[in-house]
Formats: C-alpha cells, structure tokens, sequence
C-alpha cells in the first residue's frame, strides 16, 4: 500500500513588482516562503528563486513596465507562479514589452552579464515567450522536481583553468597566514 502525502502548495501567486532592482529581493523572499510553506523540494525552491530573479533582471534591463505612458524605473511588472495537480512549478514575468525578443545569449567569458537565459534553460523543463494582445510580453518558465540538465556547470561558465597548472604547487603561498 502506498503512502500519499497532499502538498499544500498554492495553487497560484501573483504580485506586482517595481519595474527596477528594489522589487527583486521582495518577490524572492515571498516566493520562497510560499513555496516552502507549501512544502516544495528545497532544490525546486532555489531554481524557482533564481528563475524568478533573472526574469525580473531581465525584464527590468529590457522591457517596459506595463501600463501606456509609463516611464521606465517607474511603475510594475508582473511575477507570478504556479504548481499544477502534477507538481510542475510554472514561473512567469509579464512587462510592458521591450525593443528585442528575449532569445539565450553568447557572452564572451569576461562579460559581466547575458547568461541569465541560459541559466533559465539549463534549469527548466520548458520555457517560453508569449505576446499578450497589448504589447505585454510574458516570459514563463515550467520547472520540476529532479530535472536539471547533466551539462549544467559548463553550459553556464567560462571554461576554466586548473589553479595548480597555473601557478605550479600551494607551495608558492605558504608563507601567506
């Protein structure tokens, strides 16, 4: 006989975030206390909240924030996440739309930014664009428990260099206290 334990997860959230930097840390911590009140996989709450972060970075760097005659740095855009009866985490960041399309970059190694969607990609079972009929653009993103692509580590970083071919043996710092 199997044991089924409900979660009680919500079945949906929605806020409104300061289109800018300040709003990020605010929707974070209310996903990751409603996500974890709803008894999701610790692993599950990082992804969403790193998910979460880069859509709202992105959306405040590249998109507009909803509403006409909006300022940008002024006004909202819209988070918003839910788990459907499977248990599959849908993520999404709705804004007043951009002057590009949100596509995976290819950042040189030393860039400082650019790798947010490939992030989203290694983490997600599935994401997407949807265009709302008003310009809005919506970014969404399906995440489940266990999925995290095998290749992870290297499809996000820079190709590295092993420290010791580089400066020979931990001898060289020993005199460092």
């Amino acid at each position: 006989m199997a044991l089924v334990v409900a979660q009680e997860v919500p079945t949906s959230s929605s806020m409104a975030v300061p289109h800018g930097p300040a709003g990020v840390g605010e929707a974070r911590h209310r996903m990751r206390e409603q996500l974890r009140r709803g008894g999701l996989a610790e692993s599950v709450v990082d992804d969403a909240v790193l998910v979460l972060s880069e859509l709202l970075s992105n959306s405040c760097r590249h998109g507009r924030p909803l509403g006409h005659g909006v300022e940008v740095g002024d006004g909202d855009v819209r988070a918003a996440w839910r788990v459907d009866a499977q248990g599959a985490l849908t993520v999404e960041v709705t804004d007043g739309g951009g002057p590009t399309r949100p596509v995976p970059s290819t950042p040189s190694v030393t860039a400082r930014g650019g790798r947010g969607l490939n992030i989203i990609s290694a983490l997600a079972q599935d994401w997407g664009v949807r265009d709302g009929a008003s310009g809005e653009v919506t970014v969404w993103v399906v995440l489940t428990g266990g999925h995290r692509r095998d290749d992870f580590a290297t499809r996000v970083t820079g190709p590295g260099f092993d420290f010791l071919d580089a400066y020979g043996t931990y001898d060289t710092f020993e005199d460092v206290d």
